[in-house]
Protein backbone atom coordinates (compact mmCIF):
# COMPACT_ATOMS: atom_id res chain seq x y z
CA UNK A 1 0.00 0.00 0.00
CA UNK A 2 1.30 3.46 -0.89
CA UNK A 3 2.32 5.75 1.98
CA UNK A 4 -0.44 8.26 1.15
CA UNK A 5 -3.05 5.58 1.82
CA UNK A 6 -1.33 4.35 4.97
CA UNK A 7 -1.24 7.88 6.37
CA UNK A 8 -4.89 8.57 5.61
CA UNK A 9 -5.94 5.30 7.26
CA UNK A 10 -4.08 5.74 10.57
CA UNK A 11 -6.34 4.34 13.30
CA UNK A 12 -9.35 3.92 11.03
CA UNK A 13 -9.70 0.12 11.37
CA UNK A 14 -8.32 -0.27 14.89
CA UNK A 15 -11.52 -0.04 16.95
CA UNK A 16 -13.27 -3.44 16.60
CA UNK A 17 -16.24 -2.95 18.94
CA UNK A 18 -17.91 0.13 17.46
CA UNK A 19 -16.07 0.39 14.15
CA UNK A 20 -15.24 4.05 14.85
CA UNK A 21 -13.34 5.47 11.88
CA UNK A 22 -11.62 8.02 14.12
CA UNK A 23 -9.92 6.04 16.86
CA UNK A 24 -11.24 7.07 20.31
CA UNK A 25 -9.38 9.07 22.91
CA UNK A 26 -8.99 6.75 25.90
CA UNK A 27 -8.46 9.08 28.86
CA UNK A 28 -8.19 6.27 31.42
CA UNK A 29 -4.91 5.91 33.30
CA UNK A 30 -5.88 2.58 34.90
CA UNK A 31 -7.32 -0.59 33.34
CA UNK A 32 -9.26 -3.39 35.02
CA UNK A 33 -7.65 -6.85 35.20
CA UNK A 34 -10.04 -9.69 34.25
CA UNK A 35 -8.61 -11.80 37.11
CA UNK A 36 -5.36 -12.36 38.99
CA UNK A 37 -2.53 -12.93 36.57
CA UNK A 38 -4.48 -11.74 33.54
CA UNK A 39 -4.35 -8.44 31.64
CA UNK A 40 -6.13 -6.86 28.71
CA UNK A 41 -2.72 -5.73 27.53
CA UNK A 42 -3.20 -2.39 29.22
CA UNK A 43 -2.40 -1.92 32.91
CA UNK A 44 -1.24 1.66 33.49
CA UNK A 45 -1.22 4.48 30.97
CA UNK A 46 2.42 5.46 31.44
CA UNK A 47 3.44 2.00 30.26
CA UNK A 48 0.85 1.60 27.52
CA UNK A 49 -2.45 3.21 26.57
CA UNK A 50 -4.82 2.41 23.68
CA UNK A 51 -4.74 5.74 21.82
CA UNK A 52 -0.98 6.12 22.15
CA UNK A 53 -0.44 2.51 21.05
CA UNK A 54 -2.21 3.10 17.74
CA UNK A 55 -0.02 6.17 17.12
CA UNK A 56 3.16 4.30 18.04
CA UNK A 57 2.33 1.36 15.78
CA UNK A 58 1.66 3.76 12.89
CA UNK A 59 4.97 5.59 13.47
CA UNK A 60 6.95 2.34 13.46
CA UNK A 61 5.24 1.10 10.31
CA UNK A 62 5.73 4.38 8.43
CA UNK A 63 9.43 4.55 9.32
CA UNK A 64 10.03 0.83 8.54
CA UNK A 65 10.97 0.22 12.18
CA UNK A 66 10.03 -2.42 14.73
CA UNK A 67 8.71 -0.25 17.58
CA UNK A 68 7.49 3.28 18.11
CA UNK A 69 7.44 5.43 21.25
CA UNK A 70 5.43 8.64 21.59
CA UNK A 71 6.91 11.25 23.92
CA UNK A 72 5.74 14.52 25.42
CA UNK A 73 8.02 16.59 23.14
CA UNK A 74 10.87 16.25 20.68
CA UNK A 75 13.33 17.04 23.48
CA UNK A 76 11.72 14.34 25.64
CA UNK A 77 12.29 11.90 22.76
CA UNK A 78 15.97 12.86 22.56
CA UNK A 79 16.37 12.66 26.34
CA UNK A 80 14.92 9.15 26.27
CA UNK A 81 17.28 8.11 23.47
CA UNK A 82 20.32 9.66 25.19
CA UNK A 83 19.44 7.66 28.32
CA UNK A 84 20.75 4.60 26.47
CA UNK A 85 24.22 5.93 27.29
CA UNK A 86 26.24 5.83 30.49
CA UNK A 87 28.93 7.81 32.27
CA UNK A 88 32.04 7.96 30.10
CA UNK A 89 30.22 7.35 26.83
CA UNK A 90 30.91 9.61 23.86
CA UNK A 91 28.71 10.66 20.93
CA UNK A 92 29.47 12.05 17.48
CA UNK A 93 26.95 14.73 16.53
CA UNK A 94 26.12 16.84 13.47
CA UNK A 95 27.99 20.15 13.50
CA UNK A 96 25.04 22.30 12.37
CA UNK A 97 22.74 21.30 15.20
CA UNK A 98 19.41 22.50 16.59
CA UNK A 99 20.19 24.67 19.62
CA UNK A 100 17.94 22.70 21.95
CA UNK A 101 19.82 19.47 21.21
CA UNK A 102 23.14 21.23 21.85
CA UNK A 103 21.79 22.57 25.16
CA UNK A 104 20.61 19.09 26.21
CA UNK A 105 24.01 17.57 25.45
CA UNK A 106 26.21 20.31 26.88
CA UNK A 107 24.18 21.47 29.89
CA UNK A 108 22.48 18.26 31.03
CA UNK A 109 23.95 15.06 29.58
CA UNK A 110 27.46 16.32 30.32
CA UNK A 111 26.57 16.38 34.03
CA UNK A 112 26.06 12.61 33.80
CA UNK A 113 29.39 12.07 32.08
CA UNK A 114 28.13 11.72 28.49
CA UNK A 115 30.25 13.82 26.11
CA UNK A 116 29.80 14.85 22.47
CA UNK A 117 32.01 15.94 19.58
CA UNK A 118 30.52 18.04 16.79
CA UNK A 119 31.59 17.21 13.26
CA UNK A 120 30.58 17.41 9.62
CA UNK A 121 28.91 14.00 9.44
CA UNK A 122 29.78 13.67 5.75
CA UNK A 123 33.48 13.77 6.64
CA UNK A 124 34.33 10.11 7.23
CA UNK A 125 37.96 10.97 7.98
CA UNK A 126 36.81 13.53 10.53
CA UNK A 127 34.44 11.01 12.10
CA UNK A 128 37.17 8.40 12.27
CA UNK A 129 39.59 10.86 13.86
CA UNK A 130 37.11 11.74 16.61
CA UNK A 131 35.89 8.17 17.16
CA UNK A 132 37.33 6.64 20.34
CA UNK A 133 36.75 3.38 22.26
CA UNK A 134 34.23 5.37 24.34
CA UNK A 135 32.19 6.39 21.27
CA UNK A 136 28.81 4.64 21.24
CA UNK A 137 26.68 6.41 18.64
CA UNK A 138 26.39 9.07 15.96
CA UNK A 139 23.51 11.55 15.83
CA UNK A 140 22.71 12.92 12.39
CA UNK A 141 20.42 15.78 11.46
CA UNK A 142 19.76 15.74 7.72
CA UNK A 143 18.86 18.24 6.48
CA UNK A 144 20.32 20.23 9.35
CA UNK A 145 18.56 23.15 10.99
CA UNK A 146 19.02 25.91 9.86
CA UNK A 147 21.67 25.56 7.12
CA UNK A 148 20.15 22.50 5.42
CA UNK A 149 23.40 20.50 5.33
CA UNK A 150 22.88 17.03 3.86
CA UNK A 151 24.46 13.82 5.14
CA UNK A 152 24.80 10.68 3.02
CA UNK A 153 22.86 8.47 5.43
CA UNK A 154 23.67 5.11 3.84
CA UNK A 155 27.42 5.87 3.72
CA UNK A 156 27.59 7.05 7.34
CA UNK A 157 25.45 4.16 8.60
CA UNK A 158 27.81 1.69 6.92
CA UNK A 159 30.79 3.42 8.57
CA UNK A 160 29.04 3.42 11.96
CA UNK A 161 28.24 -0.30 11.73
CA UNK A 162 31.88 -1.04 10.93
CA UNK A 163 32.77 0.71 14.20
CA UNK A 164 30.00 -0.93 16.23
CA UNK A 165 28.14 2.37 16.71
CA UNK A 166 24.43 3.09 16.80
CA UNK A 167 23.16 5.55 14.19
CA UNK A 168 20.46 7.98 15.33
CA UNK A 169 18.81 10.14 12.66
CA UNK A 170 16.63 13.16 13.35
CA UNK A 171 14.05 12.90 10.56
CA UNK A 172 11.92 15.86 11.66
CA UNK A 173 12.38 18.01 8.56
CA UNK A 174 11.63 15.40 5.88
CA UNK A 175 9.30 12.98 7.72
CA UNK A 176 8.81 9.37 6.55
CA UNK A 177 6.82 10.71 3.61
CA UNK A 178 10.03 11.90 1.95
CA UNK A 179 12.82 10.01 3.77
CA UNK A 180 13.08 6.71 5.70
CA UNK A 181 16.56 6.45 7.24
CA UNK A 182 16.03 2.98 8.72
CA UNK A 183 15.81 1.66 5.16
CA UNK A 184 19.28 3.20 4.65
CA UNK A 185 20.77 1.52 7.72
CA UNK A 186 19.84 3.73 10.69
CA UNK A 187 19.03 2.17 14.07
CA UNK A 188 16.96 4.91 15.70
CA UNK A 189 14.76 7.69 14.28
CA UNK A 190 13.68 10.70 16.32
CA UNK A 191 11.11 13.35 15.48
CA UNK A 192 9.96 16.58 16.94
CA UNK A 193 6.43 15.53 16.00
CA UNK A 194 5.30 19.04 16.97
CA UNK A 195 6.52 20.05 13.52
CA UNK A 196 5.47 18.45 10.21
CA UNK A 197 3.88 15.31 11.63
CA UNK A 198 1.42 17.29 13.77
CA UNK A 199 1.44 20.04 11.18
CA UNK A 200 -0.96 22.54 12.76
CA UNK A 201 1.03 24.26 15.54
CA UNK A 202 -1.38 22.83 18.10
CA UNK A 203 0.29 19.76 19.63
CA UNK A 204 3.62 19.28 21.41
CA UNK A 205 5.00 15.79 20.80
CA UNK A 206 8.03 13.66 20.01
CA UNK A 207 8.46 10.24 18.41
CA UNK A 208 11.13 7.55 18.55
CA UNK A 209 11.28 4.59 16.17
CA UNK A 210 13.72 1.72 16.69
CA UNK A 211 14.93 -1.18 14.57
CA UNK A 212 15.81 -4.50 16.17
CA UNK A 213 14.24 -6.49 19.01
CA UNK A 214 16.95 -5.86 21.62
CA UNK A 215 17.16 -2.11 20.98
CA UNK A 216 13.37 -1.84 20.95
CA UNK A 217 13.17 -3.60 24.32
CA UNK A 218 15.79 -1.24 25.78
CA UNK A 219 13.85 1.76 24.51
CA UNK A 220 10.56 0.42 25.89
CA UNK A 221 12.19 0.12 29.33
CA UNK A 222 13.52 3.69 29.18
CA UNK A 223 10.25 5.11 27.82
CA UNK A 224 8.29 3.58 30.69
CA UNK A 225 10.90 4.29 33.37
CA UNK A 226 11.49 7.94 32.47
CA UNK A 227 7.79 8.52 31.86
CA UNK A 228 7.95 11.40 29.39
CA UNK A 229 5.08 9.84 27.45
CA UNK A 230 2.46 11.47 25.25
CA UNK A 231 -1.05 11.83 26.66
CA UNK A 232 -4.11 10.40 24.89
CA UNK A 233 -5.56 13.71 23.65
CA UNK A 234 -2.23 14.77 22.16
CA UNK A 235 -1.78 11.30 20.66
CA UNK A 236 -5.13 11.69 18.92
CA UNK A 237 -4.27 15.19 17.69
CA UNK A 238 -0.98 13.90 16.28
CA UNK A 239 -2.70 11.04 14.47
CA UNK A 240 -5.23 13.45 13.01
CA UNK A 241 -2.42 15.68 11.76
CA UNK A 242 -0.52 12.77 10.22
CA UNK A 243 -3.53 11.76 8.12
CA UNK A 244 -2.93 14.80 5.88
CA UNK A 245 0.89 14.65 5.95
CA UNK A 246 1.20 13.65 2.29
CA UNK A 247 -0.90 16.55 1.05
CA UNK A 248 0.81 19.04 3.29
CA UNK A 249 4.38 17.98 2.50
CA UNK A 250 3.73 18.23 -1.23
CA UNK A 251 2.36 21.76 -0.78
CA UNK A 252 5.16 22.80 1.62
CA UNK A 253 7.72 21.59 -0.91
CA UNK A 254 6.08 23.31 -3.88
CA UNK A 255 5.74 26.62 -2.03
CA UNK A 256 9.26 26.52 -0.62
CA UNK A 257 10.77 25.79 -4.04
CA UNK A 258 8.90 28.68 -5.65
CA UNK A 259 9.84 31.15 -2.92
CA UNK A 260 13.47 30.02 -2.70
CA UNK A 261 13.87 30.61 -6.42
CA UNK A 262 12.26 34.06 -6.10
CA UNK A 263 14.61 34.99 -3.26
CA UNK A 264 17.67 33.87 -5.22
CA UNK A 265 16.96 36.64 -7.74
CA UNK A 266 16.39 39.36 -5.12
CA UNK A 267 19.09 42.03 -4.92
CA UNK A 268 19.10 41.98 -1.10
CA UNK A 269 19.87 38.26 -0.84
CA UNK A 270 23.38 36.79 -0.66
CA UNK A 271 22.34 33.11 -0.73
CA UNK A 272 19.50 30.67 -0.14
CA UNK A 273 20.04 27.34 1.64
CA UNK A 274 17.54 24.80 0.32
CA UNK A 275 18.35 21.24 -0.86
CA UNK A 276 15.95 21.45 -3.83
CA UNK A 277 18.15 24.10 -5.45
CA UNK A 278 20.71 22.57 -7.87
CA UNK A 279 23.58 24.66 -6.44
CA UNK A 280 22.96 23.50 -2.87
CA UNK A 281 25.78 21.36 -1.43
CA UNK A 282 24.41 17.84 -1.05
CA UNK A 283 21.66 18.36 -3.65
CA UNK A 284 22.60 15.13 -5.46
CA UNK A 285 22.76 13.11 -2.24
CA UNK A 286 19.41 14.49 -1.14
CA UNK A 287 17.88 13.58 -4.50
CA UNK A 288 19.19 10.04 -4.18
CA UNK A 289 18.16 9.23 -0.61
CA UNK A 290 14.90 11.19 -0.40
CA UNK A 291 11.81 11.43 -2.59
CA UNK A 292 11.24 15.13 -1.96
CA UNK A 293 12.21 18.20 0.03
CA UNK A 294 11.14 19.86 3.23
CA UNK A 295 9.21 23.12 3.47
CA UNK A 296 11.85 24.95 5.46
CA UNK A 297 14.90 26.82 4.23
CA UNK A 298 17.21 29.63 5.30
CA UNK A 299 18.47 32.68 3.47
CA UNK A 300 21.27 35.14 4.13
CA UNK A 301 20.85 38.86 3.57
CA UNK A 302 23.66 41.06 2.29
CA UNK A 303 22.94 43.63 5.00
CA UNK A 304 22.10 42.71 8.62
CA UNK A 305 20.24 46.03 8.95
CA UNK A 306 17.41 44.49 6.91
CA UNK A 307 16.62 41.89 9.58
CA UNK A 308 14.66 43.98 12.09
CA UNK A 309 12.45 45.88 9.62
CA UNK A 310 11.69 42.73 7.61
CA UNK A 311 10.57 40.90 10.76
CA UNK A 312 8.50 43.92 11.79
CA UNK A 313 6.80 44.37 8.41
CA UNK A 314 5.85 40.80 7.44
CA UNK A 315 2.09 40.42 7.78
CA UNK A 316 0.89 37.09 6.42
CA UNK A 317 4.08 35.40 7.62
CA UNK A 318 4.39 35.31 11.42
CA UNK A 319 7.61 36.16 13.24
CA UNK A 320 7.64 33.12 15.54
CA UNK A 321 9.68 30.10 16.57
CA UNK A 322 8.94 26.53 15.48
CA UNK A 323 8.35 25.16 12.00
CA UNK A 324 6.36 22.64 10.00
CA UNK A 325 2.86 24.00 10.51
CA UNK A 326 0.31 25.01 7.90
CA UNK A 327 0.97 28.66 8.77
CA UNK A 328 4.19 30.29 7.52
CA UNK A 329 6.68 31.32 10.21
CA UNK A 330 9.89 33.35 10.06
CA UNK A 331 12.63 32.80 12.66
CA UNK A 332 15.90 34.57 13.48
CA UNK A 333 18.10 31.61 14.53
CA UNK A 334 20.93 33.65 16.06
CA UNK A 335 18.69 34.98 18.83
CA UNK A 336 15.96 32.35 18.93
CA UNK A 337 16.47 28.66 18.11
CA UNK A 338 20.29 28.70 18.28
CA UNK A 339 20.93 31.21 21.07
CA UNK A 340 22.29 28.46 23.35
CA UNK A 341 25.09 27.64 20.91
CA UNK A 342 28.24 29.69 21.67
CA UNK A 343 28.86 32.62 19.34
CA UNK A 344 32.14 31.24 17.98
CA UNK A 345 30.45 27.96 16.98
CA UNK A 346 27.49 29.76 15.40
CA UNK A 347 29.82 31.96 13.38
CA UNK A 348 31.94 28.98 12.32
CA UNK A 349 28.97 27.15 10.82
CA UNK A 350 27.29 30.28 9.43
CA UNK A 351 24.42 31.00 11.84
CA UNK A 352 25.17 34.71 11.89
CA UNK A 353 23.25 37.98 12.25
CA UNK A 354 22.27 38.00 8.55
CA UNK A 355 20.52 34.61 8.49
CA UNK A 356 16.74 34.12 8.55
CA UNK A 357 14.90 30.79 8.60
CA UNK A 358 11.60 30.46 6.78
CA UNK A 359 9.11 27.70 7.53
CA UNK A 360 6.89 27.89 4.46
CA UNK A 361 3.25 27.04 5.11
CA UNK A 362 0.49 25.92 2.79
CA UNK A 363 -0.84 29.37 1.90
CA UNK A 364 -0.73 30.36 -1.78
CA UNK A 365 2.87 30.92 -2.86
CA UNK A 366 1.97 34.18 -4.63
CA UNK A 367 0.61 35.65 -1.38
CA UNK A 368 3.73 34.66 0.53
CA UNK A 369 5.98 36.18 -2.13
CA UNK A 370 3.91 39.36 -2.08
CA UNK A 371 4.29 39.57 1.70
CA UNK A 372 8.05 39.15 1.44
CA UNK A 373 8.23 41.72 -1.35
CA UNK A 374 6.40 44.39 0.64
CA UNK A 375 8.50 43.69 3.75
CA UNK A 376 11.73 43.99 1.74
CA UNK A 377 10.49 47.21 0.17
CA UNK A 378 9.53 48.64 3.57
CA UNK A 379 13.03 47.79 4.86
CA UNK A 380 14.60 49.55 1.86
CA UNK A 381 12.57 52.70 2.52
CA UNK A 382 13.49 52.77 6.20
CA UNK A 383 17.17 52.36 5.37
CA UNK A 384 17.01 55.12 2.76
CA UNK A 385 17.73 52.81 -0.17
CA UNK A 386 14.41 53.29 -1.97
Amino acid sequence: MKIESRLAQIGSIKEPVTGAVSFPVYQSTAFRHPRLGESTGFDYARTKSPTRTVLEEAAAELESGDAGFACSSGMAALTTVFSLFSQGDHLLVSLDLYGGTYRLLEKIMSRFGVTASYVDTNDIDGLSELCTPATKAILIETPTNPLMMITDIERVCAWAKSKGLLTIVDNTLLTPFFQRPIELGADIIVHSATKYLGGHNDVLAGLIVTKGAELSAQMAFLHNSLGAVLGPQDSWLLMRGMKTLALRMERHQANATAIANWLLKHEAIEDVYYPALPHHPGHDVQSRQSSGNTGIFSFRLKNAAYIEPILRHIKLIAFAESLGGVESLMTYPAVQTHADIPLEIRQKIGVDDRLLRFSVGIEHADDLIADLAQAFEAARRELGEA
